[in-house]
């Protein structure tokens, strides 16, 4: 039997926080408390006074070795999963992607191929419903028994990921029966196009016309539209990406007639400001992702929507394309940019030192965020996000009195550029647990090599 017995750190849930020893046991949580006494000598002890320990975090929004218009990610599934535990997370749910033509259990089956061997990890998946023809909802039943309990969307994107409203009706309406629920990308695709075609007209090709073919109107009336349809569908709704003041409003409003919706938002638009779209040359290409960053009063709105809980979830929506990629293929046409950027490994430590140390949200609601909310949105919960007795030992170690330097020659991610260079951030992670063993320490992989379960999730 392996013991381990993390002696005297501050054990931080989303509800509290004491000092306490856990005592880990054959990759579990047996015990929290005071057991340095009491745990004999068959243990190896690790002294953690001074440090924190909080749960392992769970990004629910990832997308690894998931190619878009020939373009593939930087990140597979041992890169990405290796960065996310440099960066303190130990579980992903990552986003199985179908293709025109292709049958969900199909493509659920290649999703798995691809992480199976390589996760360092634990993991579970979404999956993506791109083409509604005859007899995609009928599968829709074995989706969700095989533990794939989240299906997504998109409004936008027409021609290749984009739903119309009757067929986000149908996924809704169908994945609300089976107990499952449906993460949404909410933008008026229709209209993006019309704005981005007029931009073209004008000669004005650059990176910075994404920003500017994507107002935030474009995203406020999706999210209206959608709470609508989820309405009419009685059905559960969750929102992916959330970046504007509105956003937040409607969601909220909502809620507040407890409607069932949710949402996140991800670390880059808490943090980055969209004066990075006039850099100059193609190196504004770094922040094409979608939606756009956004104005402060748009950061400030996302940042009380996480206080009062309207919006629940920090994800990092890693979607990884090297610039050089996107300037490959967008060079002279920002329609055809790879829409993505990165934040596995950094999500963690952004939003301790811009939201704990920046005095904006508690520790309790860093871990809430980061781990507890969304393991319990998406099925995994007590088993991942939180540290009790009976749960995975997935604990991060983390020193406040430590800092964390940013940078694309250090970071893990295998991309050429990090939107963060040169960021400084108080706080450090020193030690990563999954499942009990030590699989990261102080920015470097020691683990073992696909180590990763596959997680199959219930409904919720």
């Amino acid at each position: 039997m392996q013991r381990t017995l993390l002696s005297g750190g501050q054990v931080v849930n989303s509800a509290s926080t004491q000092t306490a020893d856990v005592l880990i046991e054959d990759g579990r949580i047996v015990a929290v408390g005071e057991l340095a006494g009491v745990v004999g000598e068959n243990c190896e002890r690790i002294d953690v006074r001074g440090k924190l320990l909080v749960p392992g975090g769970v990004d629910v929004h990832t997308h690894l070795e998931s190619p878009l218009n020939g373009a593939p990610t930087a990140d597979d599934f041992e890169s990405g999963t290796i960065a996310a535990a440099c960066g303190g997370t130990t579980t992903i749910v990552d986003f199985a992607a179908q293709v025109k033509g292709q049958t969900l259990l199909d493509a659920l089956e290649v999703h798995h191929d691809k992480a199976r061997g390589k996760a360092v990890i634990d993991y579970g998946f979404h999956m993506c419903v791109t083409d509604l023809v005859s007899g995609k909802l009928d599968e829709f039943a074995e989706v969700v028994q095989s533990g794939v309990s989240s299906f997504k969307v998109f409004m936008a994107y027409r021609g290749t990921l984009m739903v119309n409203d009757g067929e986000l009706f149908d996924v809704l309406r169908t994945a609300g029966r089976l107990g499952g629920q449906v993460c949404v990308h909410a933008e008026n695709g229709d209209v993006i196009d019309r704005l981005a075609s007029d931009l073209v007209a004008e000669g004005k090709t650059g990176p910075k016309s994404h920003l500017l073919s994507r107002p935030p109107e474009t995203e406020v009336e999706a999210v209206v539209r959608a709470i609508a349809i989820a309405d009419m569908a009685d059905a559960p709704i969750y929102f992916v990406h959330l970046s504007t003041q509105g956003s937040v409003e409607a969601v909220a409003e909502a809620r507040y007639r407890n409607a069932s919706v949710a949402g996140e938002t991800c670390t880059h638009y808490l943090t980055l400001d969209p004066s990075l779209y006039d850099q100059p040359g193609f190196k504004a290409g770094e922040v094409v992702l979608t939606p756009p960053l956004r104005e402060k009063v748009h950061r400030d709105a996302l940042w009380r929507g996480l206080n009062t809980g309207d919006v629940s979830v920090v994800s990092s929506d890693h979607c990884p394309y090297c610039l050089a990629e996107k300037e490959r293929l967008g060079a002279h046409d920002f329609r055809e940019i790879p829409n993505g950027g990165p934040g596995i490994e950094h999500r963690m430590s952004l939003l301790y030192g811009e939201g704990v140390r920046g005095e904006r949200i508690t520790l309790e609601k860093y871990v809430e965020l980061t781990s507890a909310a969304p393991a319990k949105q998406f099925g995994l919960y007590p088993k991942k996000g939180v540290i009790a007795a009976g749960s995975d030992a997935d604990i991060v170690v983390l020193d406040p009195a430590g800092e964390t330097t940013i940078s694309a020659a250090t970071q893990n991610q295998r991309l050429d550029y990090t939107p963060y260079e040169g960021w400084v951030l108080p706080g450090r992670i020193e030690q990563v647990f999954s499942r009990g063993d030590l699989i990261a320490a102080s920015g470097t992989y020691v683990g073992a090599r696909g180590r990763g379960n596959y997680l199959p999730r219930a409904t919720v």
